[in-house]
């Protein structure tokens, strides 16, 4: 009956849990919230959920997108505040978007080409942040390491990179508590595969310019969409809304 694409947010302490176990908590807000969810067929029927892109475990994210499929036809505002009310703390429904069902044209995913993560170093002054993050634009290749489930793997983290910048002014996050200063790097990483993620960005840091935060850093994904000519990304719902708009005035 009715395909909606929601936007959420994953906050505060929610930023450690898997994405397993985020997915398990929306599924149970959707049942908590009676939620008219359409099922697939077969011998265990699930719920028809479409996760895009999901945020890696330890990182905060604005910018998070999932598809479902109902069977009755909701209001998207209404559904904001039906499923946001049974969210567990940390885990925030901003927005939803209807469009209809087996309507053709590209997917939500398709238009998911790069995010922008804000990486914030507490302890690394901004003047040290920057000299090391124009060594590593620098460099037409940093290589870095990373563990996977099939052993450690040697990724180009530089060719992901499309833009970035160390704020001038910054201004720290009310959950992070760093000793003064804390560098704050904005950051635009094309969503390739392998996937290039925040602590692969530190990485290279680390490679091209020894840099190594003396506490942990902090990175949030601000954004996903798709690239436009100046490095910046267009809003992966805008086109839904436009067709909104069109259809019912």
């Amino acid at each position: 009956m009715q395909k909606l694409r929601l936007r959420y947010a994953k906050r505060g302490p929610l930023r450690f849990t898997s994405h397993r176990d985020v997915a398990r908590a929306f599924e149970r807000a959707l049942r908590r919230a009676r939620v008219p969810m359409a099922y697939s067929q077969g011998f265990n029927p699930h719920p028809k959920i479409s996760w895009i892109g999901a945020s890696p475990t330890g990182v905060a994210s604005e910018a998070e997108y999932v598809e479902i499929q109902l069977v009755e036809v909701l209001e998207p505002d209404e559904l904001v505040r039906m499923l946001d009310a049974a969210m567990p703390p940390g885990l925030d429904l901003l927005e939803a978007v209807g469009v209809p069902v087996g309507a053709g044209g590209e997917s939500l995913a398709d238009r998911m080409e790069a995010s922008r993560w804000r990486i914030e170093l507490p302890g690394v002054a901004s003047d040290t942040l920057k000299a090391a993050w124009e060594r590593l634009l620098a460099a037409e290749v940093v290589e870095v390491e990373r563990l996977t489930k099939h052993g450690m793997r040697t990724i180009d983290a530089r060719s992901a990179i499309v833009t970035g910048r160390v704020e001038d002014d910054p201004v720290v996050s009310p959950s992070t508590t760093p000793p003064d200063p804390c560098g704050i790097l904005d950051v635009v990483v094309r969503q390739l595969t392998p996937a290039v993620r925040p602590d692969d960005v530190l990485s290279a840091l680390r490679v091209v310019a020894a840099l190594e935060p003396p506490v942990p850093a902090k990175a949030t994904r601000m954004a996903q969409g798709r690239l436009d000519d100046s490095g910046g990304l267009s809003d992966p719902l805008a086109l839904d809304r436009a067709v909104r708009v069109s259809t019912f005035g």
